[in-house]
């Protein structure tokens, strides 16, 4: 890899302190019982039905409940505001309810505020970034007590409870439609959800401000009150950790954890994750269809030009690895025996030349986030002699250019949401239902979703077998590596580290 190290050296903060490293600050957060949280991105809408990335989530962990849960130690989905469920069939599930559950403003949750934010959310009018996700695959959910429902299915799903368990957020009967008239932003400012904290304050792109709730179901959180600061840059973010006005960062860079985290000032943290990152590459042709993407010796020769093991070692650490599958090696289906491209440079450069580019060819290559990362894509690329234009934008104008097809290339990464099942992966990236894959394979596509509409593990995990392998051989990513989640917290805080790396800010708690 060229210059990699470099590259890494590159991102090192300077840090100028104004008092002594021999001897830690005094920590007043642990004395008020507040936790005070950094996340670079901004926080601008609260419900987590019309929202997704990672921060969201992390907020919906706070303040809603959802039928389902999963264990953070096991990974098992286990009830939560359900109290018990029963398959009658492949395509029926019958749940029933707690009837504990309380809403934040102190209604008791029932039946039909279920029924109603399940059948809200695959309501075309929603518009809800949950609606493709339940839509596929739920008809409709039917009250049929106080404290019962029934979930009529279009077809078979193994993932229905963990989808359940992950992306829907129980809302009281009515909420985005009261009096017929659709409000989406209902929920935006003031969530009213059923989780162990309530919204007390909302300044949008600013600062979210939790309280416990004390009519929450479940185990009462040990921290009080929660503020979470939006902090774009990790610099700034670093300077309120040293002076005390921050006790919690997630996404710190490899080099700035360890430094910091090896004075008194924090503790450098770092566990696994199902995140992964790859290169996806135009073998459809949709920017030009007789472009050099569109030829799979090209494909595969790029692959052959990076240096994923040093990638992941020298810019994120930890347990992260290099991988050569189009998932995370622990997600149930993930392949390993899947085609394999160790780094060999000179054989990309050898497979560049006899696909009829001995000098390359110009490429833009899209990036939105880790810098470093980009860099050193680009920077093994430009070794193998393909002329890299690194294109680094925000993850908006990535998006929409993907969605108009003009990219030929960009990095991406994916979290899974925390599943450990190549589904959470696959169709997202590889189905004709997303902007994402840019494979053009119809066949890969019918694999993909196949995989979804049967119960047979067996069944599930040929089809996986066949359309990672698929991937690998026809090399429409160039997988990268896994990630290691690299956090910065107090010395006077307890952080637990699950190995889904889902931030579980609720089970914080003091020393």
């Amino acid at each position: 890899m060229i210059k990699l190290k470099r590259a890494v050296g590159s991102t090192l903060f300077a840090i100028t302190l104004s008092l002594s490293l021999s001897t830690a600050p005094a920590f007043a957060k642990k004395a008020d019982d507040t936790l005070r949280v950094a996340m670079a991105e901004e926080i601008l809408n609260l419900d987590y039905n019309y929202t997704t990335k990672r921060e969201y989530i992390i907020l919906a962990q706070m303040t809603d409940a959802s039928l389902f849960d999963v264990d953070p130690k096991t990974q098992e989905i286990v009830p939560s505001v359900a109290s018990g469920y029963k398959f009658i069939d492949d395509k029926t599930l019958d749940v029933t309810l707690r009837t504990d559950v309380k809403f934040h403003d102190g209604s008791v949750l029932n039946a039909e505020d279920v029924a109603y934010t399940y059948n809200w959310i695959i309501d075309p009018k929603s518009e809800s970034n949950a609606t493709g996700i339940i839509g596929r695959w739920l008809d409709r959910v039917e009250v049929t007590g106080a404290n019962t429902l029934r979930f009529h299915m279009k077809a078979v799903y193994p993932l229905a409870l963990r989808d359940m368990a992950q992306r829907i957020m129980l809302r009281k009967k009515d909420t985005y439609n009261p009096g017929g008239v659709v409000n989406k932003n209902a929920m935006a400012q003031k969530v009213n959800g059923t989780g162990p904290y309530k919204v007390t304050s909302f300044k949008p792109g600013q600062e979210v401000v939790l309280e416990r709730f004390d009519g929450f179901f479940g185990p009462k959180p040990a921290i009080k009150k929660i503020i979470v600061r939006n902090i774009p840059d990790i610099g700034t973010q670093q300077a309120e950790l040293m002076a005390g006005g921050v006790d919690w960062m997630f996404n710190v860079p490899l080099d700035l954890a360890q430094s910091l985290g090896a004075t008194p000032i924090a503790k450098h943290l770092s566990g696994p994750d199902l995140r992964v990152s790859f290169v996806v590459l135009d073998a459809a042709g949709y920017t030009d269809p007789k472009g050099p993407l569109t030829k799979v010796e090209v494909r595969r020769a790029i692959n052959y030009a990076l240096n994923r093991g040093e990638m992941a070692k020298f810019l994120i650490g930890g347990s992260a690895e290099g991988i050569h599958t189009a998932c995370h090696p622990a997600q149930f289906g993930c392949d390993q025996k899947s085609v394999d491209y160790p780094y060999n440079p000179a054989k990309a450069k050898e497979m560049l030349k006899a696909a009829g580019y001995p000098n390359g060819f110009p490429l833009d290559l899209w990036a939105y986030r880790e810098k470093p990362v980009a860099e050193a894509v680009a920077a093994d690329l430009t070794a193998a002699g393909i002329k890299v234009n690194l294109r680094y934008v925000k993850l908006e104008s990535l998006d929409q250019a993907r969605a108009n097809k003009q990219i030929s290339a960009y990095i991406g990464t994916w979290g899974s949401g925390g599943t450990a099942d190549t589904a959470a992966i696959a169709r997202i990236h590889f189905s004709d239902e997303t902007d994402r894959n840019l494979s053009g394979d119809a066949q890969l596509n019918k694999d993909v979703l196949a995989a979804e509409q049967t119960n047979d593990e067996n069944k599930r995990r040929e089809l996986y077998t066949k359309a990672v392998g698929r991937i690998a051989d026809q090399a429409y990513w160039a997988p990268l590596f896994t990630y290691s989640a690299n956090y910065l917290v107090s010395p006077e805080l307890n952080f637990p580290l699950d190995s889904d790396g889902l931030p579980r800010l609720q089970n914080a708690s003091w020393k």
